[in-house]
């Protein structure tokens, strides 16, 4: 339990110092795009029938107000890059490049991909998810609310998350994982993809100088 939350600290750290590095050097210019998005034709609309979705919600939200293909078809790179630094303020870094680099391994396509190509199990996709169930226990593309509860019911009495309620809740989904999946992927490479989302969505929601986010927003987040 103290691992995680030492690990789940130190990677919210990183994620928020590059957040402040690129800050420091581009400041007016994210705020002027950010604040010049035309929130009408970037409203959220649920996908429609053959629109493709992902299992990560960072990517759907995305998606569901069109700043990549609402279709979720067609994906590149510098299309995620670039509405990523504009939507949340996450502009091109080492670890985002090589999660893009990776969502390329799940295609035949030469340099895009659909967001349901992401599900392919031990590329991005990985076990133990606090949305998703695991790829041996059933469907690991869209959101499950049992799965889900483990992190919305937990810090009872307070109405935000925080970096130690979120690693008490990455420890008790690994530990049902460990007792229900017997096909369990738990290397290092999953462990660092948990923390990192974990980092990012406790950033982009709420703080990423403290590693608070309003459970509210997060929900949000993670269920639409």
């Amino acid at each position: 339990m103290l691992l995680s939350l030492l690990l789940v600290n130190l990677a919210l750290v990183l994620l928020s110092c590059s957040t402040q590095v690129m800050l420091t050097s581009q400041m007016l210019q994210h705020t002027d795009a950010f604040d010049n998005i035309d929130w009408n034709y970037h409203r959220w609309i649920a996908p429609g029938e053959g629109d493709l979705r992902s299992p990560c919600p960072g990517m759907n939200t995305l998606a569901n107000h069109g700043f990549i293909s609402r279709d979720g078809k067609n994906i590149t790179i510098p299309m995620v890059l670039k509405a990523a630094d504009v939507v949340y303020n996450n502009p091109a870094d080492p670890v985002m490049n090589l999660a893009l680099k990776l969502a390329l391994l799940t295609t035949d396509a030469p340099d895009s991909f659909t967001l349901d190509d992401l599900k392919l199990h031990g590329t991005i996709e990985h076990d133990a998810s606090i949305s998703r169930l695991d790829y041996a226990l059933g469907n690991n593309l869209h959101f499950n609310s049992t799965v889900f509860s483990t992190l919305s019911e937990s810090n009872p009495g307070f109405d935000v998350y925080n970096t130690t309620s979120v690693g008490q809740v990455l420890e008790e989904r690994l530990a049902l994982a460990k007792k229900e999946n017997a096909e369990l992927v738990n290397t290092i490479k999953e462990r660092q993809s948990q923390l990192l989302e974990a980092s990012l969505f406790l950033s982009v929601m709420g703080d990423p100088r403290t590693g608070v986010a309003p459970k509210r927003f997060v929900q949000i987040f993670f269920s639409e």
